[in-house]
This record gives structure tokens, sequence and C-alpha cells, in this order.
């Protein structure tokens, strides 16, 4: 009767199982108690490998925002079976969301190697064969999508790693490219987490605007998808914006839902870490009371997630909040536990291994390079010693039978005029290279303000449709202040698509500057009198866009300097870019508040006993590191954070100079400042 029943059972239970691992790439998001046992269940009873792949997937989803060490161990025993099974898209799979996890744990080093693993798996169009139950990650069953969903998901996850690592480069470029990638496969739900994650990444820049409008798409997106596993978090950066914006009252309803809805999701790290945000609002309202009750519901939290990070944070507030409150052990018994996570987290040889890990990867890319040169000379040598052996034949030829001369200099004809082909083949490539890389980065430099453009056109008209919508309701109803805010966003987000599209226009006459030479005359100029002008033009322009710009003005102009043959607009662009550069670089350093600091700008010419004429314009600013002195003069190298500049302008300013049979330096020292020196050659008018 015992074997009968349960016989019986796992009739009924093995196909409720088997529906439990089926599903898509983010079905995680809704996990019952009911799916959870099940999964259990079948991990425990099956002895299919590719079963318990799948399940052991699920569960360590499920996990998680919860229990990272239980995450962890599930999914290394995917990484296992992926591997023993070689299913590569599993496999890179399980590396994602293993780095995932331990980039939570703290341990960057290890996070990094296994995000790199997978990016090799993800990025091979090869992964994209014999993928095993290939609609976990496609609903339509797409090799290209489902290998594209784990790409973007990588580097979504990457840009969480260098983030917390400190790298603002590559967490920046890596959530771009997780962005391209979802985009380009119509990836809704990761376009939510990229939204979200540029939300916060503005945050952090004090860019509140454009983070409140990421962080608002973001909620947008998840509630398109019913996708909302994170959506406590974005509402938790919405409350941190506003918090930061000084509005206290829309931050606590935020704040509070945040809590809420992590609590309701078991996305327990993400509660912990807006009470402590919630908590450090009350501390700066000096509400100690209730910062202190939800600082402690913060460090209950991350305890049972041993996330160190967090406890690292949670030990330093409650310190606060005791010294505060006059609790002078409390306070310190904190703090000496805040030192302790802070080292253990920060550890010397952590550190070195995640230098010495992107080191090994960088070194790797520069023995391929140098394996390609050492190719490409042998190949060059072989070349040569054959065309040699060549050319010995046809002298030998020659000098043995004067008889076959006017033959054997046809062949030679023949022989050089290949050799010629070859030579314009060569050349040909060369260019086709040239211009390779040239579109390449006018279509990078292009897609950031057309990525803006394309975000806030469709912010703009959502709330188009909410004018719409509120002046279609009777006219009592109609809440004439809301109408108002929502004209407010919509002028706000025109006149950023208005300064995007300028960008971009700005880039595209840059290229145009560039491929396109002066048919301008050259006429007698005075260089004192241009550069002046410029000085004066570049000052009050900047002093039009900021008020609170002061900059001492010093001219040195040599009287004896006669008139000089030049085209006086592309001389003037040169020092009008040279003048900006050096009021961007004084403007900068003021901004650090650094005692008795006066920002200032040297114009200087002078007629040098050679008679070329020089022009030297010096400035205090922080000067430009050594490493990339070398570099600043290629076309879209730019110091300038993203948006404030194309990269052209110093390069542009080079070829006028050069056009000019001139010469183009500069003279700099970290933290000091720099001086650009152009000097032109004796052609002056009598």
């Amino acid at each position: 009767m015992m074997k009968l029943f349960v016989k019986i059972f796992f009739f009924f239970l093995i196909p409720v199982c088997l529906h439990a691992q089926y599903g898509t790439y983010y079905d995680y998001n809704y996990y019952s108690q009911n799916r959870f046992d099940s999964l259990q269940a079948l991990f425990k009873s099956s002895v299919n490998d590719s079963v318990r792949m799948a399940v052991s997937r699920d569960l360590g989803l499920y996990y998680n925002e919860s229990k990272t060490d239980s995450s962890f161990y599930f999914h290394s025993i995917q990484l296992k079976l992926a591997q023993q099974l070689k299913q590569k898209l599993w496999e890179a799979d399980a590396y994602d969301i293993l780095g995932f996890v331990l980039t939570s744990m703290g341990n960057y080093p290890k996070a990094l190697q296994y995000f790199l693993n997978g990016l090799l798996i993800a990025e091979d169009p090869k992964t994209e064969r014999d993928i095993w139950r290939i609609t976990k990650f496609s609903k339509t069953a797409d090799p290209y999508t489902a290998r594209i969903t784990v790409l973007a998901s990588i580097h979504n996850d990457m840009n969480v790693l260098y983030k917390m690592a400190g790298n603002e480069s590559k967490h920046m470029a890596s959530l771009l490219e997780a962005q391209r990638l979802a985009s380009n496969i119509t990836d809704t739900i990761m376009l939510s987490f990229t939204s979200m994650n540029l939300g916060s990444t503005y945050k952090d820049r004090d860019i509140l605007d454009s983070a409140l409008i990421f962080e608002k798409l973001a909620v947008k997106y998840a509630e398109q998808t019913g996708f909302k596993v994170y959506y406590g978090f974005m509402l938790g950066l919405q409350a941190d914006i506003y918090a930061k914006m000084g509005l206290k009252d829309s931050a606590i309803k935020y704040y509070l839902q945040s809590i809420y809805f992590n609590r309701n999701q078991r996305t327990y790290s993400n509660e912990a870490r807006f009470s402590l945000s919630y908590a450090k609002l009350f501390l700066d309202q000096n509400e100690l009371d209730s910062s202190l009750f939800y600082a402690r519901s913060g460090l209950d939290i991350y305890t049972i997630t041993n996330e160190l990070a967090g406890k690292l944070l949670a030990y330093k507030t409650l310190s606060t909040i005791f010294k505060r409150l006059n609790q002078t052990d409390k306070a310190f018994y904190f703090q000496e536990l805040a030192i302790a996570a802070n080292d253990s987290l920060s550890n010397a040889s952590k550190v070195k291994q995640f230098e010495s890990i992107g080191f090994d990867k960088e070194l790797r890319v520069q023995e391929l390079e140098r394996e390609k040169v050492i190719t490409q000379n042998r190949n060059r040598t072989y070349a040569f010693i054959a065309g040699t052996t060549v050319l010995c034949i046809i002298g030998l030829l020659l000098y043995r039978n004067n008889r076959q001369k006017q033959k054997a200099n046809r062949i030679l004809e023949a022989t050089l005029s290949n050799l010629k082909d070859t030579q314009a083949q060569l050349i040909q490539s060369e260019k086709m290279a040239s211009l390779g890389e040239l579109t390449a980065g006018i279509a990078h430099e292009i897609q950031n303000p057309l990525n803006f453009v394309n975000n806030f056109s469709e912010v703009s008209k959502e709330l188009i449709d909410e004018v719409k919508s509120e002046r279609a309701k009777v006219k009592s109803e109609r809440d004439k202040v809301l109408e108002e805010e929502l004209l407010d966003d919509i002028a706000q987000n025109l006149e950023k698509i208005n300064h995007h599209g300028k960008r971009a226009d700005a880039i595209v006459k840059g290229m145009l500057e560039h491929s396109r030479t002066s048919t301008r005359q050259k006429e007698p100029t005075d260089i004192n009198a241009l550069a002046e002008e410029y000085l004066k033009l570049a000052y009050q322009s900047l002093r039009a866009r900021d008020k609170d710009f002061n900059a001492e003005l010093i001219t040195n102009f040599d009287p004896k300097i006669p008139k000089i043959d030049v085209v006086a607009q592309d001389i003037g662009r040169v020092i009008l870019n040279l003048i900006s550069n050096a009021f961007y670089a004084i403007n900068e350093r003021s901004k650090k508040g650094e005692a008795g600091y006066i920002p200032k700008v040297i114009v200087t010419t002078q007629l040098t006993a050679n008679s070329q004429q020089l022009i030297a314009i010096k400035d205090n600013g922080n000067g430009i590191p050594q490493n990339i002195v070398d570099k600043i003069f290629q076309p879209f190298f730019t110091t300038k954070p993203t948006g404030q500049g194309t990269g052209l302008g110093l390069s542009l300013s080079y070829d006028i100079v050069k056009a000019h049979v001139g010469e183009l330096t500069v003279q700099t020292k970290e933290g000091e400042g720099s001086e650009f020196i152009i000097q032109l050659p004796e052609n002056h008018t009598k």
C-alpha cells in the first residue's frame, strides 16, 4: 500500500516540478513558495544532469538577493554541470551570476575573473550552436538573441563591479555597452536595469535632473514588463535623489515604498541599503530615535546576508548616531567594527589581484599585437627575399645571354609593374583601415548625444500623454498645477534634446572641418590684435555661460612683431581653442577651493632671433598627466567629461598650424599648469 502511495505521489509531483524549471531568462521575478518547494524537491530527486543544471540556476536566483552563500552554492553547481555537458551559453550565464554574487560578497578579484570568463564565451558567435532549452534565453528560440541576452547581462553586472572598485571609465563603458546590446534585441527588462544604473550614476555625480529622468524611465519599463525584482531598488534610488534635492517629504514617501516592496520581494540587501539611507535622512534632521531604528534594521539584514560593504556602512552610521546621543562606549564599539570591516574590504592583496588580472588581460592583448607585427615583418622579409631572388635571376640571365636582353627586360618590366600594383593595393588597404577607424570614432562620439535625445524624447511623449489625459477631464476636476509642472518638465526635456542635438551637430561640423582643405587666401595679419581679440571673445563667451567665473588675464605682446601672411580666421580659431582650453583648466582647478589660488591665463607674443613669430597661451590650471601628453593632438581624444568635449579642438588646431608650415607644442606639469606654443615661420609683410 505504501509503495502505491509513493508512485501516485511522484506521478503528480514530477509534472509540477518539471514545470517549475521552465520559463524565461527573467522568470525569477515570479517565484512563489510553492515553486521554490517544487524546485527543491526536483533538485533532490532528479538524476538528469541537464535538469539539475536548470534547477540549480533557478534555486540560485531565488537566493540571489537574500542569501549570497546559498546563491553561490547553487550557481557553482550550474557552472560545473554546464562545463560537463559542454553547454557554453549556460556556462557563460553561470559565470555572470557568480560574478554578481561575488561582487556582493566583496570578492572583487574573483568576480572580475568570472566575468572575463563569461565574456570570452558570450562574445563568441560559436556559442549560439546547440543551446539546450534555448527558450530559457530567448522566447522566440533565436540563438543570436539568446547569446546577446547573456552578453548584455554580463556587461550590466560588470558595471556594478567596476563602480564598486572605483574604475569610473570602465564602469560607464560597460553600462553603455549593456544598454546598446539590450536596445539591439529590444530587451525591455535589461533596458530597465541599464536605465536604473544610469540614474544611479548621475545621482552619484550630482546630475540630479538626469538621474531622476532615468529612474522614472526604469520604473516605466519595470511596470510595462511586470518584472519588479528591482522595483524597490528603483524606488529607493528615487528617494535618494529627492533627499539630495532637499525634498524631504518626497524622499520619505519613496523610502517607505522601497523598504516595503523590497521586504515583500525578499530583496533583503536592497531593503538594508535603503533602510540605512532612510536612517541617514533622519540623522541629517537630528531625529535620532528614528535614525537608530532604521540603522539597526539595516545592520541586522546585512549580518544575515553577510555583505561586508553593507555592514561597514551600517557600522559607520550607528557610530555617528551613538556619538550624537553621547553614548561614547557604543559609538567607539561600532567605530572599531567599521575599521575592521574597512581593512578586510580594502585588503591590499585583493587590490593587487584585481590589478594583476586587468594587467594580465592587457598583457595578452599586447602579446597578440606583438605576434601580429612579427608575422607581418616575417612576411615582408620573405617577400623581399623572393623579390631579390627574382631580380638576381633576371640579372644572371642578362649577364649570361645578351641575345635575350629584350626578353629579360620585358620580364623585369612585368615584375616591376606587379610590384607597383601590390604597393598600390597596400596603400589602398591602409586608407580603408584608416577610414574604418575614423568611421568607428564618429559613430562612437555621436552615439552618446543620440541616446540622450532618444531617451528624453520618449519621456517627453509620456509627459504629453499625461497632459492630454489631464485636459480630457471635466474642467472642475483638472489640476492646473499638475498641468504646469508637466509642461515645465516637457520644456526642460526639449532644452536637453536641443543641447545634445547641438552637441551632435558640433561633432559633425568638427569632422567636416577636419576633412575640408582651406581655400581662403592668406593676408597680412597683426598677430597681437588677433590674439587680443580672441582672448576677449573667449572670456566674454565663458562669462556669459558662467557668471561666477573670474580669472586674471595677462598679455605680454611684443610691439616689434610685424604683420605676417596667414589665414586670419584659421589662426584665430587655433588661438580661440587654446584660450578656451586654458579657461576650462583654471575653472576646474578653481572648483577645488584651494586656499590662495588665483586663476590666471597669460598670452604672450614674441619675435624670435630667427624671425619666427611665437604665440604662447599659458595657464595655471591642473596641468596634463605625462602619460597622455602624446595623445592630446589625436582626433577624439579629450580629458574632459562625457558631453563637454568632442576631442577635435586640439587635433584641428594642430592641422591648421601644420598647414601654415608651423609648429604647435605643449609644455606642462601636472598640478601647476600648461603652456601651448605656436611657432609660425618667417613670411611677414614688410
